[in-house]
């Protein structure tokens, strides 16, 4: 009978000890889970960095560029000549300038420093393209009044801010109503390129010509009310964008297809129109 019990809580222990193996089995396939894709992985530093996403897209683009060059070898199976090589071909072959030449071996030196950590010594050999160097060409002030008096509502106006603010495009086009001070004769430019916020001026000659717009755009849409969750929420004229923006619908071709991909996005109240 002792006999019996000491081999029934023999099996038991055994038992339990199986059952805390299962866990560890468990893990042991998680860590074997395929490890992303090259490229994934790349999007996945560039986007933990906060980089824009024009500048992952680049990157992407010239790491692709970069593979197929040569014959879709892993870059871990590169390093400085094959690097070399890649770089000389842009500005031998494709003549590419030297400000696109420098952004691919930005994109190069990413990739090896911080997707494979791998260390890459400094590149010799490589041809380097061409800088040209040319004299910027300056209007004069009644070169600018001409050209602004070719533009009326609200497209002369975005372009006074781009002149006289210094606004880049994508900054006017995102402007809201309340980042803009009638009072200081400020406009405050939010997430800027670099993820900073600053404040440049409100020329004078665009102050009433502004007013009157967003008077304009605000008899025309007032506040507006969302649905989210079941719930209304009411977004004041403030957080309105400045130069409302809507989608014109699909292009169609000649049988009266719809093609998607080339919509067109047009200012409202204005005739300017501007590919997506």
């Amino acid at each position: 009978m002792e006999n019996h019990n000491i081999r029934n809580l023999t099996d038991y222990r055994s038992q339990l000890a199986t059952r805390d193996r299962k866990p560890v089995l468990t893990n042991s396939l998680a860590s074997s889970a395929p490890k992303p894709k090259l490229l994934d992985q790349v999007r996945q530093a560039i986007r933990t960095r906060q980089y824009s996403y024009k500048t992952e897209k680049a990157y992407v683009g010239w790491i692709k560029r970069f593979i197929f060059f040569h014959g879709k070898r892993h870059p871990a199976e590169m390093s400085e000549p094959e690097i070399a090589s890649f770089l000389s071909s842009l500005a031998t072959d494709r003549h590419v300038s030297a400000s696109t030449q420098n952004q691919a071996l930005n994109a190069l030196l990413f990739l090896y420093h911080q997707v494979l950590f791998k260390k890459v010594g400094y590149v010799q050999g490589v041809v380097r393209a061409r800088r040209p160097r040319r004299l910027p060409i300056v209007l004069t002030r009644e070169e600018v009044r001409s050209i602004l008096g070719q533009l009326h509502g609200p497209d002369r106006i975005m372009t006074t801010l781009l002149y006289g603010a210094g606004l880049r495009l994508m900054e006017c086009l995102r402007l809201r109503v309340k980042d803009i001070d009638f009072t200081t004769n400020q406009i405050l430019i939010r997430d800027d390129k670099g993820q900073k916020d600053h404040v440049t001026m409100l020329p004078a000659s665009a102050r009433e010509p502004l007013q009157q717009h967003l008077h304009e755009v605000k008899a025309q849409t007032g506040d507006i009310t969302l649905t989210v969750r079941s719930a209304d929420h009411t977004r004041t004229f403030a957080f309105h964008d400045a130069f409302p923006v809507k989608w014109t619908g699909p292009s169609f071709d000649a049988n009266g297809a719809a093609v998607f991909g080339t919509e067109t996005l047009e200012i409202a109240h204005s005739g300017l129109v501007l590919p997506t």
